[in-house]
């Protein structure tokens, strides 16, 4: 009996009893609404890597995600497999390999490709250009294979751009990049209507990356794939590739999706996804199969004296390796390629969890260093020190970070969170400045109280504290990513030298005429700082000395209040103390709630009432405007959506604290921007602002009818 007989079809290919995969029927996607045809969403971020929903005649595409390549005539893994037992909501196949064809073309023309492919969701065409980069010209025309696509009914077209290879002279890529655009009218006039990609081509030079993107960006494409990247990903150039993207992606329309055309080796996509590649395709799943070659986070590995699976996926998980090779060559491939994209698919699932998690620079990290190429591209993206990715990270997530020597000018969440501290925190040059060494936090656990005498000695002597990654002012002692640094004892126990002292106070633009370096735990602290400040021990400074501090320093931070002012403010607001002695509220003269300190991340948050208050202040957080429509929603504490809003500061970053005004320049809620200033009017569905509060929920201020 030929070992494939002895496991059923169903155990084998669809993983019985798996919760990974379906093996029940899909129903057919529900069709979006008519004019969202096209429009992408976001619905979540972590930097500049998204997860998103682009809206089809077909279904919702959730990305990032894989579009397996189908080639009409060899279908390893048929589409209808691909629906009902993968889920996968979009593929891609070749219009010119139809349009070639007869008998594909004749029954493409007369049924569309969809019943072409027996499959449901989204499909997306190539137009021919990679097959010219194979095999030589093509037979095509620019207007004509857009028709051909649109007669076929795909979901989205390719225009025929022109191929730039690596090994092209300058001249040669600038004739592809001004041709392709020279096109692009054209396509886009021919599709009437129908959702098109526009290729960025550039080779390997990255001013015409980002004139590509920069041309391209100009027409009313609906997904800008980065193409000509097959050669350089053949030659494992992952450091060229790395460079590609951050050429294309500032430059190109942010509310696209970006397409890494050719792409689908799962080792690559979490560096991708982290520079906020959206979409990826390949036909890796298949022709691996067929070469006894299988994909792996970590690279690729030889079939042929496998004993065991190097990752166990629900094709395989009753079946050995042995019992694949006994079998035919047509079934070893078909189980191979099913193989390949369950860890494909695998891999994506993991990217898109560590983008829900905040944590897909952690992930791409430790794929990076399992390949010399890859951790060379990551070495390459590390020192870059790219605003642009700097810019969009998230600094107020939670849970511990690892410390590793030089991460503070390589990891852009650190880098930002020094970048924030440095540029907005502020103190006058003081007479003299204490720094604290020699543990980890939580430090108000060994300081506070020791900090509520010297305050009573001295109230504006500034107290900061050593930290791997730099000197933080001791009011933000509880605040990510500085309160949740893991790292060896002796970096905390070693005193700082006077490099690291002198480099981090002149970031923090503070110029003290002397200071004291003290070890927290050695003995007579108090003493020695009493010596030191020239004073007596004193009874201990009330604990709202302390609060009002961290609270000053915080609205510096999270509100952009000056630094003189900040302190003013907090003059004469009170505290509601939780049980563990931190403060829960910060409430002003007449007990309005302004304020609340997380207790988990240390961030500060406003409520609509504490948005009233800083909106009257002369520094105050950026701003956001809404249309009519939507401030009644907002009053009552709905969230903003795109689409709504009017203009934003532009100085507003993914993250920041925002105040919301209407039409009338009215302040009606506080809120989280979910998005940059320049993509708050760019995008049309999905979340700009995450409102924490609105007017309508303060006595005194319902919303207007």
């Amino acid at each position: 009996m030929n070992s494939f007989d002895k496991y059923p079809q169903e155990e084998i290919t669809r993983g019985r009893n798996m919760a990974a995969w379906n093996i029940d029927e899909r129903p057919a996607p529900k069709p979006c609404k008519e004019n969202d045809t096209g429009v992408f969403e976001i619905t979540c971020r972590d930097g500049r890597a998204r997860l998103g929903k682009i809206h089809t005649q077909h279904g919702i595409v959730n990305t990032p995600c894989l579009l397996p390549v189908i080639n009409p005539n060899i279908q390893t893994i048929t589409p209808r497999d691909m629906w009902t037992d993968y889920g996968i909501e979009a593929l891609i196949t070749n219009s010119y390999v139809i349009w070639k064809h007869e008998h594909l073309k004749t029954k493409a023309l007369a049924d569309g490709v969809h019943a072409l492919l027996d499959y449901p969701g989204a499909i997306m065409t190539d137009s021919g250009t990679f097959q010219s980069y194979i095999y030589g010209d093509v037979e095509v025309g620019v207007e004509e294979i857009i028709s051909f696509q649109r007669n076929i009914r795909v979901d989205i077209g390719t225009m025929l751009d022109v191929f730039s290879r690596p090994d092209m002279d300058e001249n040669e890529v600038n004739y592809a990049v001004e041709e392709t655009y020279n096109r692009a009218k054209t396509s886009i006039e021919t599709a009437k209507g129908m959702m098109l990609n526009g290729p960025i081509q550039g080779g390997i030079f990255p001013d015409l990356r980002r004139k590509s993107a920069l041309l391209m960006g100009e027409e009313p494409f609906t997904i800008h794939p980065i193409g000509g990247i097959v050669p350089i990903m053949e030659q494992h150039m992952y450091d060229k590739l790395a460079e590609i993207i951050l050429e294309t992606k500032p430059n190109l329309p942010a509310h696209r999706p970006t397409h890494l055309f050719g792409c689908g080796h799962p080792m690559l996509f979490p560096m991708a996804i982290a520079l906020g590649i959206d979409l990826f395709d390949s036909a890796a799943y298949a022709l691996f199969a067929r070469d006894d070659r299988l994909l792996c986070p970590w690279g690729t590995e030889k079939f042929d004296r496998m004993t065991e699976w190097p990752i166990t996926v629900p094709c395989v998980q009753s079946i050995t390796p042995k019992q694949v090779r006994e079998m035919s060559k047509e079934k070893k491939t078909e189980i191979l390629a099913r193989f390949n994209l369950e860890v494909t698919l695998a891999e994506l699932s993991r990217c898109r969890q560590a983008v829900r998690d905040g944590r897909i620079w952690d992930l791409a990290k430790r794929r990076s260093k399992q390949h010399p190429a890859l951790k060379k591209a990551w070495d390459f993206i590390e020192n870059q020190q790219n605003q642009w990715i700097i810019s969009s990270q998230n600094i107020s997530n939670q849970g511990g970070w690892i410390y590793e020597h030089g991460s503070e000018k390589s990891d852009p969440r650190i880098i930002k969170s020094l970048q924030n501290l440095h540029h907005k925190w502020g103190h006058n040059d003081p007479e003299k400045l204490i720094i604290f060494y020699g543990t980890p936090s939580p430090w108000r656990m060994k300081l506070n109280e020791l900090i509520l005498k010297i305050r009573a000695m001295n109230e504006k002597v500034p107290i900061l504290i050593t930290t791997p990654i730099g000197l933080i002012p001791y009011g933000i002692e509880d605040l990510h990513p500085f309160a949740h640094i893991e790292a060896e004892e002796e970096i905390w126990t070693n005193p700082p030298k006077k490099g690291f002292i002198e480099q981090q106070l002149s970031a923090l633009n503070i110029k003290p005429k002397n200071h004291l370096i003290a070890d927290i735990n050695q003995e007579n602290l108090l003493e020695n700082i009493c010596d030191y400040l020239g004073e007596e021990i004193q009874k201990t400074a009330h604990r709202d000395v302390l609060f009002r501090e961290q609270l000053s320093d915080k609205m510096q931070l999270f509100f952009g209040v000056d630094p003189e002012e900040s302190a003013d403010l907090v003059a004469e607001v009170s505290f509601i103390v939780g049980g563990t002695g931190r403060a829960r509220n910060v409430l002003d003269s007449k007990g309005n709630h302004l304020f609340s300190p997380s207790l988990t991340n240390g961030s500060l948050a406003a409520t609509a009432q504490g948005g009233l208050w800083l909106s009257k202040q002369s520094s105050r957080p950026p701003s956001v405007v809404v249309d009519e429509h939507a401030e009644p929603f907002v009053r009552k504490g709905r969230n903003v959506f795109h689409g709504f809003v009017l203009s934003v500061d532009e100085n507003l970053k993914q993250g920041d604290i925002c105040l919301i005004y209407n039409q009338d320049g009215e302040y009606i809620a506080v809120g989280k921007a979910e998005c940059e200033a320049n993509e708050m009017t760019l995008f049309k569905k999905g979340i700009a602002v995450s409102v924490r509060d609105g007017l309508k929920n303060v006595e005194g201020h319902d919303s207007k009818t």
